[in-house]
């Protein structure tokens, strides 16, 4: 059957024939493998594309593409972990999903302001699965003087601080769906031209251990992500001793896998700043997101090793840290007022619990006390 030209002229043609000769040989896939080859395949993913991602020129901002303040605040954080650790004489904060280095920049500038002292000691590693955006990353941070501040990312564990912002919403989930009670898995076939769901058995009965004790509706669909407990699970042998700060859209399990505020699930797709809800349209060419199980992923880091030191709010977060202040030395040291309302627009959104502030940051530690609470952890959720 032929394929559907209107929605092969919006896709990566390779990516396309790739996924659809696989089905046609093996039979459907699960959403998971549709996701990961989408996103990830290393010649034909989205985020391998040389083409921007993030930013006001791609397809999605993240907090740290709004305003410098989001890192510089951040930074804060990063300056009280150096502090918990006793301040080591090297240190290393290691970010992962870096992208080309916005939110790098912004800490290190935010530490250059506030605690120069760290920086004597500070290592900070770029990690990102499209190896060019590192590159350009250092090379820019290079031109600004940090050369000798930044790293690609080794495979050594570390004491310091482990950072991901919005990483773990793109890894791929399993799609499921309620039927008599029990979790189906919706799978991706290829019919009448073009790529559909289509409903089976679980691929893995572990795919419904996040679900259990909860009260699901009939028909209700959800996101599982298997990859992303198995990201968390390892953070606990990257870290000799430290920190990780874990920042992303998601709930605990109770209130992700709400049938009466998410029947739907959480999975998006965002094209130039647009945000839809087809997976199948724009193959290769869209970025795709689920919220996160924040329930399951620090279980998962537990089990591997780390501490729970505090879930909250991204509003909460940036609060105990003082992003306030850091707006009004910006208002009193004569910056120029596009930036200053800028500045301002970003906190409000980073604090607004309807728009960036109903993010959640989980604090996981290894080998570090939890107590007293860190900064930004001053307003804690249970």
């Amino acid at each position: 059957m032929e394929i559907r030209a209107e929605l092969l002229a919006e896709s990566r043609a390779e990516l396309v024939e790739l996924l659809r000769s696989e089905i046609e040989g093996d039979g459907p896939i699960t959403f998971a493998r549709f996701m990961g080859l989408a996103l990830t395949h290393p010649e034909y993913g989205y985020y391998l594309s040389q083409n921007a991602r993030a930013g006001f020129a791609g397809d999605f901002l993240t907090g740290p593409e709004t305003h410098s303040i989001f890192g510089q605040t951040l930074a804060r954080q990063v300056a009280e972990c150096w502090d918990r650790l006793g301040n080591p004489t090297s240190f290393i904060v290691r970010e992962e999903g870096a992208g080309s280095g916005t939110l790098a920049r912004d800490i290190i500038d935010g530490l250059c302001e506030e605690r120069p002292d760290v920086l004597a000691a500070l290592r900070y590693e770029l990690s990102d699965v499209n190896a060019s955006r590192v590159a350009q990353g250092l090379d820019a941070l290079t031109l600004a003087g940090d050369g000798d501040l930044v790293a690609d990312a080794s495979d050594e564990p570390f004491t310091g601080v482990l950072l991901a912002n919005e990483l773990l919403d793109a890894f791929p989930v399993h799609r499921l769906v309620i039927r008599n009670d029990e979790p189906r898995e919706v799978y991706v076939t290829w019919h009448d031209g073009w790529f559909a769901d289509e409903e089976g058995p679980l691929s893995d009965d572990a795919l419904a251990a996040p679900l259990a004790g909860l009260e699901l509706f009939e028909g209700q669909r959800l996101e599982v992500s298997p990859a992303a407990w198995e990201w968390a699970n390892e953070i606990g042998g990257k870290l000799e001793r430290g920190y990780a700060i874990l920042i992303d859209y998601g709930y605990p399990a109770e209130q992700l896998y709400s049938p009466t505020e998410r029947p739907d699930g959480t999975l998006r797709t965002y094209s130039q700043h647009l945000v839809g809800d087809d997976p199948y349209r724009r193959v290769g060419m869209q970025d795709m997101t689920a919220h996160i199980d924040f329930t399951a992923v620090a279980c998962a880091a537990e089990t591997g090793g780390c501490d729970i030191l505090g879930l909250t709010s991204q509003a909460y977060f940036f609060a105990g840290l003082g992003i306030e202040e850091l707006l009004l030395r910006l208002q009193t040291s004569g910056a120029d007022l596009p930036d200053y309302l800028n500045a301002r627009q970003t906190i409000m959104h980073l604090l607004d619990p309807r728009a960036l502030g109903r993010f959640h940051v989980l604090v996981l530690g290894k080998d570090v006390s939890g107590e007293p609470p860190l900064r930004g952890l001053s307003f804690s959720l249970q």
